[in-house]
């Protein structure tokens, strides 16, 4: 564990400069608008190690798929988020030096993220000779105009005359650090000086993918009028301000930054388009964009924030947490989904993975509108002919979704994970059902959902084979949630997820229109066949045990627990090699319990406890979305200590760096975790059989929690204390919920004794 930041309820906030943990801290101090987003590093110039990320939701490039032996069914390329031009670049210099915090002399130094409204701000009091300059920064990324970004900068003349340059640039010539070839990833299209700007491109590519045209551009205001100086080339465009401040004096830059793309305007009219939001900003002034901006953070925090009373650190997990999904991710554009990094990092391409449908719907379903869920259903069903693409390459039928991908093709070439880690399909179902569960609208279910299921379940029918020496349908060659195992048969939670989604679709398919079910071309020899998929699917069992076995040779494992392993060998993905990992009993995240999370219903108490007994002490929670799913299942077993324990993992992942790898980008998509650890976890929260239930508990060192959700087009507020928990009717109409097994009618605040 490593903290950098002190403990406070609503700010990310540090006197400290962390030189040897730079990257961490940049992760740390991440900001982004849904739109764009960039990992915390500094405007001025840094000579030491620091890495500069500005990455542009849904601007990606295919870079060209680099394996030594090709495979049949290898994607042509690996998608990435590419870094793109950084337009907070100011670079200062003092009486002729450039200013340097890896060799400057500094003191009073500050970073605060307020997470309350999106600011990120940075002082320090540079000490040079006999001159004493106050330095102050602050920065946003504006989430009323997502194409908007925001920079200011305040000189404060401490003692002593000084010499002063400044120059606000756009800097184009970027990279990614992750590139397979060095290479770079933008060619310049066209550059100018009023405004400012620079419009680069996405470099040719030998794939049917899009070339993206990016324009930014920016308008400065000076608090003191000098002369200025204006340029601009193919990479770089920059206005210099040269003078003289005395002792006292004070110099303010705003910046105001557009960035636009084709995706959503056109090449040609984009500088038009970026000279009008400049304009229109400059004319309302930097004051009242960022009123507006903490006003829109308010609303949203309103919603969706959870209070916990008596513990800070729990505190500032969640709202951490909270602040960075809703910085990747709000609804806006059912184009886009959520990266696991998100704008914090080139780890996983910025991709979308499995992760949105599993942990990031079920949060987002009770903090967010409805629209918000149903636009990432939304971009599942507009990648449906891709996933058809997915499992023709691997000459299956049906529809095989991506394990990573930006339109609905897979672009990710580790064979293991992308082609054997087809339980990610099941997700894709799941999500379907969990929406219409909790919400009880089947318009997508019967429109646009059944199509996704009937393509998933024509992959699952075309994958499994039939055993004839044991009668049984099997699912050979994959890997389970558990990445730590590949190649498996029968892994439990893949056999179990393809048997649902077919009975699923089957369900859903007697609510079809007689037009519905024939678009579909649906037969009954077909839906027999999944049937008897369903009557015969094979899970492997361990009677003695009286549990569900991961895969079929999992306990010929060394089933030693992970108490006995030694704290140097700890986390085992940095310290032993791949070989003596896949060979190991260690589970990298929930597995079979996976399906007992997604399925909860449809398990006894006695069940659920016999699995999480036996699978919880051989889990090494190595992957970000192992804690939340194990606090969850410990709260409902009454083993509130664990359960504790692993909402602080989930929550202060990053804060603390638990898995020692935060400076690469923060874990975007395990962070509702923590929020399902509190309402699914610690509160109880269940939808079954169209009732919203209740079972809470509070953790002995908290004094309570609260929290709002939206069901039904209601709005619930929920608070727990050591003694009661009350509900309150905010907004819609009556309804009749579950409370600690007792169906109770909610009128306007109901108030039960725990």
């Amino acid at each position: 564990m490593k903290r950098l930041f002190d403990i406070d309820q609503w700010h990310i906030i540090s006197n400290k400069l962390e030189k040897e943990d730079k990257r961490l801290q940049e992760s740390l101090t991440s900001i982004g608008n849904g739109y764009m987003g960039m990992r915390g590093f500094f405007e001025e110039g840094y000579s030491g190690d620091t890495h500069l990320g500005t990455y542009i939701a849904g601007v990606w490039y295919p870079d060209k798929t680099r394996v030594g032996w090709w495979k049949n069914g290898y994607p042509q390329y690996f998608g990435k988020v590419i870094n793109a031009t950084n337009f907070l670049a100011i670079d200062i210099s003092i009486n002729g030096k450039p200013l340097d915090l890896a060799v400057d002399t500094i003191e009073d130094f500050s970073l605060d993220l307020n997470m309350k409204n999106g600011v990120l701000t940075r002082s320090f009091t540079l000490i040079r000779e006999d001159a004493k300059v106050r330095f102050s920064f602050e920065r946003f990324l504006s989430i009323v105009q997502q194409e908007l970004a925001l920079i200011s900068l305040n000189i404060e003349v401490l003692s002593d005359n000084v010499n002063i340059d400044i120059a606000s640039k756009l800097v184009g010539d970027v990279c990614n650090e992750d590139s397979n070839y060095d290479e770079h990833f933008w060619e310049s299209v066209s550059y100018g000086v009023e405004p400012l700007y620079l419009q680069t491109k996405t470099t040719h590519n030998p794939f049917e993918v899009p070339r993206f045209t990016v324009l930014t551009a920016m308008k400065n205001e000076w608090s003191t009028s000098f002369a200025t100086e204006y340029d601009a080339t193919d990479f770089s465009a920059h206005e210099i301000w040269r003078g003289m401040l005395h002792t006292g004096n004070t110099l303010k830059l705003i910046k105001y930054v557009s960035v636009v793309t084709s995706r959503d305007v056109a090449e040609e009219n984009q500088l038009d388009v970026s000279q009008a939001i400049l304009e229109k900003a400059s004319r309302k002034g930097y004051n009242v964009l960022k009123q507006e901006h903490e006003q829109a953070w308010k609303k949203r925090w309103e919603k969706a924030d959870v209070q916990i009373f008596g513990d800070d650190e729990a505190q500032q997990g969640i709202r951490f947490n909270i602040f960075q999904l809703f910085s990747t991710y709000y609804g806006e554009d059912s184009r886009l989904n959520i990266g696991p990094k998100g704008f914090t990092g080139e780890k996983y391409g910025g991709a979308t993975y499995w992760d949105t449908e599993a942990y990031i719907m079920p949060m987002y379903l009770s903090v967010a509108d409805e629209r918000v869920t149903e636009e990432l259903l939304v971009y599942r069903y507009n990648q449906l002919d891709g996933a058809y693409h997915n499992a023709a390459q691997q000459g299956l039928q049906g529809a095989l979704y991506p394990m990573v991908t930006f339109t609905g093709i897979e672009c990710h070439n580790e064979w293991e994970i992308t082609f054997e880690e087809i339980h990610r399909n099941g997700a894709i179902a799941w999500a379907i059902y969990n929406y219409t569960n909790y919400t009880g609208n089947t318009q997508y279910l019967l429109n646009k959902g059944i199509d996704v299921l009937v393509g998933i379940s024509r992959f699952w029918a075309d994958r499994v084979h039939y055993s004839k020496r044991h009668e049984q349908y099997m699912i050979h060659g994959v890997t389970g949630p558990n990445e730590y195992e590949n190649n498996v048969n029968n892994n439990y939670h893949t056999n179990n997820i393809a048997k649902w989604t077919l009975s699923y679709t089957l369900e859903t398919i007697n609510q079809l229109t007689q037009d519905k079910y024939n678009a579909l071309a649906l037969t009954k020899e077909e839906m027999n066949k999944w049937q008897d998929i369903v009557n015969r699917m094979y899970l492997p069992y361990d009677e003695t045990l009286g549990i569900y076995i991961q895969h079929d040779t999992f306990l010929d494992k060394d089933l030693t627990p992970v108490s006995e392993l030694k704290p140097e060998d700890r986390p085992l993905n940095q310290k032993w090699s791949w070989d003596k990992i896949l060979r190991s009993p260690y589970i990298k995240q929930a597995d079979v319990l996976q399906s007992i999370y997604f399925f909860n219903d449809t398990y006894t108490f006695e069940e659920k406890e016999r699995h999480f007994n036996f699978y919880e002490p051989l889990t090494v929670h190595e992957s970000s979305l192992s804690p939340c799913v194990h606090a969850i299942l410990a709260a409902e077993l009454g083993k509130e200590n664990k359960a504790v324990e692993l909402y602080a993992r989930t929550a202060r992942l990053d804060l603390d760096n638990y898995n020692h790898d935060t400076e690469d980008g923060l874990h975007i998509t395990s962070m509702s975790g923590s929020w399902l650890s509190i309402v699914q976890g610690f509160a109880g929260m269940r939808v079954y059989k169209n009732m919203l239930s209740f079972h809470p508990f509070v953790p002995k060192n908290w004094q309570g929690y609260c929290f709002n959700i939206n069901f039904r087009q209601r709005l619930l507020h929920i608070s727990v204390d050591k003694e009661y928990i009350t509900v309150k009717r905010v907004k819609g109409d009556a309804l009749s919920i579950c409370i600690k097994n007792e169906i109770v009618r909610l009128e306007d605040t109901i108030r039960i004794l725990l």
